[in-house]
């Protein structure tokens, strides 16, 4: 090395000058803003600043919304959990993943996709989560640090549940699903734990100043079935003073095509108002709904009371929404509004994002159509990192900057069935099914639904103009593998034989696997008890059997005829492994 006194003066002067132009770069640089991405399961726009239930109480929800900008024509990317959140999280829709089910499984479908939090701590962020954000699964290798564990891929922490199930809702038949039930239960929040543990966790991580920008998500589970909470989130709500959904109309299916009403009555309603349980039912679910927003407000009370207040964009998301009675259907799955509604909320603080300097101007209001894929592509444009080349929605910035933006885009929501789609634009809604029948409806006019425009000549341009701007490409159907499938629970037979089938429902296809070193014989239990032989699996072997709900499928020895145990099928495809 040189002595100093050799060195060039030209080579210190410049030296020095890219030694200040760094530490003024270093000075001038923002600090990356934390991320507080908060997620609600099942909510639709029964919430105070949606005017969806007159009766609602979000309180918290509501004070949220008035901190930031509240999108009041955002939707889902998918009638359902499973496509829903894996569009939000992966930025990809379903038409383009192939993921359109709640029976798929994410890393099946999409191996290799990257996720938003681990897109964020590729960029230096610190990815920490708590409560369900994906499909029943964490998907560990994505995160830093997750309430419960992550090795556990299970997201939820232990909650209160009743002993003797069902409480309220009879079950009607192995179709329904076993969540579908409400009670009001004498334990305090900590005691009922779920939601509540979530929210704790999530404060502690919040009253926390942490080294890097922080990636924070918050998963809170109800208003998802079953509608057990805290019985001080059922009083505000007296059986006799429950008012029925505003979107209810009676006959609202005669201007619908068949296959839409086949999606509307799919048995629920029609069960629950037979059980004398629909007012219990709303009951249910606008507690649950006042439960998750006192969750939300434990959060974000620690989030304005700890070190980050000034430094964390909140975003607030429901997967999709849910139907009451609207359209004679109880449940999502459906393309009509009530489910592809959803609450968005953002909130950006000044002088936090060098995208958007001033921040969100609290209290502003948005109709213009979006959709949760924005979320992906939004958050890294307000985090100045790279973006995912992927993601196929737009960003919101230009709404976040002014709500009146001229907005080119509708909205899409994909359901099940590739081909059935629904859009919304400004003003109407449009339709469309895979057999080509099709719904078009003005909001502005008809917000509930009512009346089906498609048929109407004067709505010819109107529909053009949505066929124009539809999606034309459907990513093919990917079959979940059978080692995916859930399993059914193997019942050993004792001196009792096993009992008759009461089936019921739709068929679908269960895998018989059998387990044993020796051969089985496949029997099917009639409706009064006899039995009929649907052939041997052999030692190690499986077979596939196409069958129903509460269908009752007992398993012999093949050799010698001896009754093993029996399997009772449930609501959906599964595995039925006989134990060695």
């Amino acid at each position: 090395m040189l002595p100093l006194r050799y060195i060039p003066i030209w080579l210190t002067y410049f030296s020095l000058l890219l030694l200040v132009g760094s530490i003024t770069h270093a000075a001038d640089s923002p600090v990356r803003p934390n991320v507080l991405f908060i997620a609600v399961d099942d909510l639709n726009d029964w919430i105070g600043c949606l005017g969806g239930h007159p009766q609602s109480l979000t309180p918290n929800l509501d004070r949220f919304a008035a901190s930031g900008v509240l999108f009041t024509n955002a939707h889902c990317p998918a009638p359902a959990c499973n496509p829903s959140r894996t569009a939000i999280m992966t930025g990809r829709a379903p038409n383009r993943s192939g993921l359109y089910d709640n029976r798929q499984q994410m890393r099946e479908v999409l191996p290799e996709e990257v996720i938003l939090p681990q897109h964020f701590r590729e960029h230096g962020y610190l990815a920490a989560g708590s409560g369900k954000l994906l499909h029943y699964f964490i998907d560990a290798n994505s995160w830093d640090d997750y309430f419960p564990k992550p090795e556990t891929e299970n997201p939820f922490p232990e909650t209160y549940y009743p002993k003797n199930r069902p409480v309220n809702l009879p079950r009607g038949g192995n179709w329904q699903y076993v969540e579908t039930d409400w009670a009001a239960l004498d334990v305090t929040d900590e005691e009922f734990g779920g939601d509540w543990s979530v929210s704790r966790w999530i404060g502690e991580q919040l009253s926390e100043k942490h080294e890097q920008p922080m990636f924070l998500a918050c998963g809170l589970y109800r208003p998802h079935e079953p509608w057990f909470v805290p019985k001080k989130y059922y009083e505000p709500f007296p059986l006799e003073s429950i008012q029925l959904p505003p979107g209810y109309k009676v006959d609202d299916l005669d201007d619908v095509p068949p296959a839409g009403v086949r999606a509307a009555r799919n048995r629920y309603f029609a069960h629950i108002q037979e059980q004398g349980q629909w007012r219990q039912g709303i009951q249910g679910y606008l507690a649950s709904i006042h439960f998750a927003d006192a969750m939300l407000g434990r959060v974000l009370d620690a989030l304005e009371a700890g070190p980050n207040a000034d430094n964390t964009i909140v975003v607030l998301w429901s997967d999709h929404g849910w139907q009451l009675g609207e359209k004679e259907h109880w449940q999502k799955y459906t393309p009509w509004r009530a489910v592809t509604r959803v609450p968005l909320i953002v909130r950006v603080p000044k002088g936090l994002s060098s995208e958007l300097p001033g921040g969100t101007q609290a209290g502003n209001v948005c109709e213009a159509p979006v959709n949760l894929l924005s979320l992906f592509p939004t958050l890294t444009e307000l985090c100045d990192i790279p973006p995912n080349p992927n993601v196929d929605g737009p960003s919101l910035l230009p709404l976040l900057n002014n709500a009146e933006s001229d907005w080119p885009h509708k909205s899409v929501t994909y359901l099940a069935n590739p081909g059935t789609y629904a859009v919304s634009g400004n003003r109407y809604r449009y339709i469309h099914y895979s057999d080509g029948s099709e719904e078009l409806y003005d909001i502005a006019s008809d917000p509930y639904e009512w009346t089906n425009l498609a048929s109407n000549p004067e709505s010819k341009p109107t529909l053009a103009a949505f066929r124009e701007s539809a999606p034309t490409e459907f990513a093919e159907f990917v079959t979940p593998s059978i080692e995916s499938l859930t399993r059914l629970t193997w019942q050993p037979l004792g001196a009792e034989p096993a009992p008759p089938s009461k089936p019921d429902g739709n068929p679908f296809p269960v895998y018989f696997e059998n387990g044993r070193e020796e051969d089985v014989e496949l029997f099917w239990m009639d409706r009064t008890g006899g039995t009929k032989s649907y052939g041997v699996i052999g030692a190690g072997k499986r077979q596939q059997q196409q069958t129903r709900p509460g269908a009752v499928w007992m398993i012999a020895d093949a050799k010698s005829g001896k009754p093993l145990g029996y399997f009772l099928v449930q609501d959906r495809t599964a595995r039925a492994i006989v134990p060695e």
